[in-house]
């Protein structure tokens, strides 16, 4: 794995491991992993963040999240730390539980999630705790295949619209998908010595951003749209919930608008913002 990464713009998605301190337990307990995807939920509610998939093993745990405000490193920092004085303070221990940072991968959304979604639900498989990912209580494959209610702390939606706009033919397709994995080489072996998962054009893109060129993801938001409508003529005149949920999906999509932007503007909460964009992919 590579280090964790500091490339951190609008949109960036991640696949996110921390491991135990010399490899320890970082969850010694049901009442630990629980305790662990409440403060998640809360730092994505905090951070704006949008975790398509978690799995927690016992000495280690991956997630899947993506950035719309580009604050990977500062929740991490929230959530890693809380957990750990948290759970210190409830087993009665001290010290770190964390060994060091962060790992994360840098993924391209449109060409690898996918593959990334189904490396991290397929972990207790390959480490032959389980015989299959339903069989894992402690990941989100269960609650996007419908088995539960999804956790707080996730979002389903999108992850399912990559299969089917109809919930339970996306649900069969995408269980499908996860079963055609398992026993399939690491994908990896495609990241780029930068911690990158994409395709060349991507890796290229992301390289010069390092070398200190300016890109999509340094230009200031309100300068990559200059000439964009204000969100109160935007949504001026909105008649009907279908109308409104279209330009919401237009301000994020074409225009640029952060989501919490407009959820503020239409007094929306912000989740409710990102499932009707989510869907809308």
């Amino acid at each position: 794995m590579a280090r964790p990464l500091r490339i951190e713009y609008s949109g960036a998605v991640y696949h996110v491991t921390t491991r135990g301190n010399e490899r320890s337990r970082i969850f010694h307990s049901d009442n630990d992993r629980n305790l662990f995807l409440t403060i998640l939920q809360k730092v994505t509610e905090r951070f704006h963040w949008l975790c398509h998939v978690y799995c927690l093993m016992d000495n280690h745990y991956h997630l899947v999240v993506e950035t719309p405000e580009g604050n990977l490193s500062g929740g991490m920092r929230q959530l890693n730390g809380v957990y750990t004085q948290a759970s210190n303070r409830i087993n009665g221990r001290v010290g770190h539980i964390f060994q060091g940072r962060f790992n994360a991968i840098l993924v391209q959304k449109e060409t690898h999630l996918m593959e990334a979604c189904r490396y991290v639900v397929l972990n207790p498989v390959r480490a032959k705790v389980a015989n299959s990912p339903e069989n894992w209580k402690w990941s989100s494959y269960r609650a996007t295949v419908g088995m539960e209610k999804p956790h707080g702390c996730l979002v389903v939606e999108w992850v399912l619209a990559q299969f089917d706009e109809n919930r339970q033919e996306a649900e069969r397709k995408y269980r499908e998908f996860i079963r055609v994995g398992i026993g399939e080489g690491a994908i990896w072996e495609q990241v780029t010595k930068r911690g990158v998962l994409g395709d060349e054009e991507f890796a290229e893109r992301l390289g010069k951003h390092l070398e200190g060129k300016k890109d999509l993801g340094e230009i200031p938001r309100s300068q990559r749209h200059a000439d964009r409508p204000s969100l109160e003529i935007l949504f001026r005149g909105v008649k009907n919930i279908e109308e409104r949920n279209r330009l919401i999906c237009e301000a994020v999509e074409n225009h640029g608008y952060q989501q919490s932007e407009v959820a503020g503007h239409t007094g929306i909460h912000y989740s409710t913002v990102s499932k009707i964009v989510a869907g809308n992919r």
